[in-house]
Order: C-alpha cells, then sequence, then structure tokens
C-alpha cells in the first residue's frame, strides 16, 4: 500500500492528501468533477487497502468550498467507511471546515452532523 495518496487540485477538484502513517487525511478545495465516481475512485481504493491496517485513530479534514451532488455522493461514501473503521475498534473524526459566512456549506455540515454516527467537528475558517 502507497503510504500516502496525494492528488493536486484544479478549479473543479480538490486537493487530496491521504497519510497512513499519522491517519490525517485532507480533502480541500472545490469539488465539481464531471464524473466524481471517477475522480474520488483512487481515494476509494486507497481507503480500502487502508482499512485493513489503519492507523490508530484517524482525523479526515474536510475544508471544501462548494460540491456537486455527484462530489456529496463521494463524499458519504469516504464517510461511511471511516464509520466502518470505528466499528472495527479504531478511532476516527472529522473536522468540517467552512468559510464565514458560508451558510450552505455549513448547512451541509450540520446535515452530515446529524444523519452519521461519527463525530463531527464544525469550524468557522
Amino acid at each position: 500500500m502507497q503510504e500516502k495518496l496525494i492528488i493536486k487540485g484544479t478549479r473543479e477538484t480538490p486537493n487530496i492528501e491521504l497519510n497512513k502513517d499519522t491517519g490525517l487525511f485532507k480533502i480541500e478545495g472545490r469539488s465539481l468533477p464531471e464524473n466524481a465516481f471517477e475522480f474520488y475512485r483512487p481515494l476509494v481504493n486507497w481507503m480500502k487497502e487502508y482499512s485493513q491496517e489503519p492507523s490508530p485513530s484517524t482525523h479526515l479534514i474536510l475544508s471544501i468550498e462548494y460540491l456537486n451532488s455527484g462530489s456529496l455522493k463521494q463524499i458519504f461514501r469516504i464517510i461511511y467507511m471511516l464509520e466502518d473503521l470505528i466499528e472495527m475498534g479504531s478511532d476516527a473524526k472529522i473536522t468540517w471546515k467552512y468559510n464565514i459566512g458560508d451558510e450552505l456549506m455549513l448547512e451541509k455540515g450540520k446535515e452530515f452532523k446529524q444523519f452519521l454516527e461519527i463525530l463531527i467537528d464544525l469550524e468557522e475558517i
């Protein structure tokens, strides 16, 4: 397994940094890929391998300016994988960062927090 997965962002896709050693995962920027399933496939595959031997603690930092519906589905998919880690005995949490005054992304963060079993901290930046 690769120790790190790094995908450089563009105007339409987020920066992604996943680090097996530290358990720190970051998804930052805009997420508007034409085909979100294909864009997030390497991340999902990496997460599947990671879940075989996860770090004792995993922290996902989501700092997304905007996401389309396809990206939202893929983010849910990733979070469900983190919930599976918790069920297997690992620690996992999420920090949902949103820009000051960005009510839409704040509401998305609240929705995630309401419907999921994982600890989600909402942080205004």
